[in-house]
């Protein structure tokens, strides 16, 4: 296992952790039975833990949502899902690696799943593009959607993504069309959507495999029209805002579950999805399979009327003022 990143307001965390990795240390060097202390000290770094992420700050919980060692798609498709083929290739320009996609099975139930995929190291962050999509990236998850129309096959899809790229290259191949082209042909998708933000939900780049009859949103995850670093330079000409800018935009899964703009928070293991992926994959597991089950026996005309009425749902307030 590689060794733990801590972010900057986990300090506390990893200074307590060093000192209990020192102290095991010294017991399996002496004679010096000290496990009574390692065990105060584990208990300790335990509460500390719950402590620091009970109240933590949507500029936090974005440092969260971004951590290197936070499961990516195919790390869930590997234990969520079996018998997994994937797919490549848009079938017209080329394979765009920072989305990947498939036929496999759910709990024996075939299906296709798509997501976003960064990469762990430099190599693989640079084949990957760091998870930001071009156009070639969403027509494929368009054309592994389409198959699995054809076939009847629930669609899963694990979103992580800073936002789609905005390279020149990008731009000349249509990276706006691309975007609206998925938004458009996903609202009128006749099988079952289960949508899941597992890390960062960039702006287009997020929404051109959002649009679902299910959205899920992992509990230290972030979903915005913009990262909070943009959205500072915008406003204040400064990035250096950001945590102004998270407090303000309304990024995090329990202010957009209050909104009405996702279904269902899937809650993390404490310390986060990084601290322990396989039980995070087993709590997603259970949400996917709970939310796949409320709407598989829709007909697809039900299925595009709640999905219309869903969409046509979001912006609506009431006015409360005096006439």
């Amino acid at each position: 296992m590689s060794k733990r990143h801590f972010l900057e307001f986990e300090q506390p965390i990893a200074e307590l952790e060093t000192k209990i990795e020192e102290l095991r240390y010294v017991q399996s060097e002496s004679a010096v039975d000290i496990s009574e202390e390692i065990d105060r000290l584990s208990k300790k770094s335990q509460q500390l833990v719950k402590d620091i992420y009970s109240s933590l700050t949507p500029w936090q919980v974005t440092q969260i949502s971004r951590h290197t060692q936070r499961p990516y798609a195919m790390d869930y498709i590997n234990e969520v899902f079996t018998d997994f083929q994937e797919l490549r290739g848009d079938r017209h320009f080329a394979d765009d690696q920072s989305i990947v996609g498939g036929l496999a099975r759910f709990n024996g139930q075939a299906c296709m799943v798509i997501g976003h995929q960064k990469g762990r190291d430099t190599k693989e962050r640079a084949a990957r593009n760091f998870g930001m999509s071009r156009p070639e990236g969403y027509r494929k998850a368009l054309r592994l959607m389409k198959l699995a129309e054809k076939f009847g096959l629930p669609v899963f899809t694990l979103v992580d993504t800073p936002g789609a790229y905005p390279g020149i290259g990008a731009e000349e191949r249509g990276q706006s069309e691309a975007i609206g082209r998925n938004i458009f042909e996903m609202a009128q998708l006749e099988v079952p959507i289960i949508v899941t933000i597992i890390g960062e939900g960039g702006s287009g780049g997020a929404l051109a495999i959002s649009v679902g009859d299910q959205v899920l949103m992992l509990q230290y995850s972030v979903y915005s029209v913009i990262t909070p670093e943009g959205c500072a330079s915008i406003l204040w000409r400064t990035a250096e805002r950001a945590s102004d800018a998270a407090d303000a935009l309304g990024i995090t899964a329990h202010r957009l579950k209050a909104l009405g703009l996702i279904d269902k928070i899937v809650n993390e293991p404490v310390g986060g999805a990084h601290r322990d992926p396989k039980q995070m994959a087993a709590y997603l597991k259970r949400a996917l399979n709970d939310a796949l089950r409320q709407v598989s026996d829709l007909k697809p005309k039900e299925l595009l009327q709640r999905r219309y009425e869903r969409l046509q749902s979001y912006g609506r307030y009431t006015d409360t003022s005096d006439r």
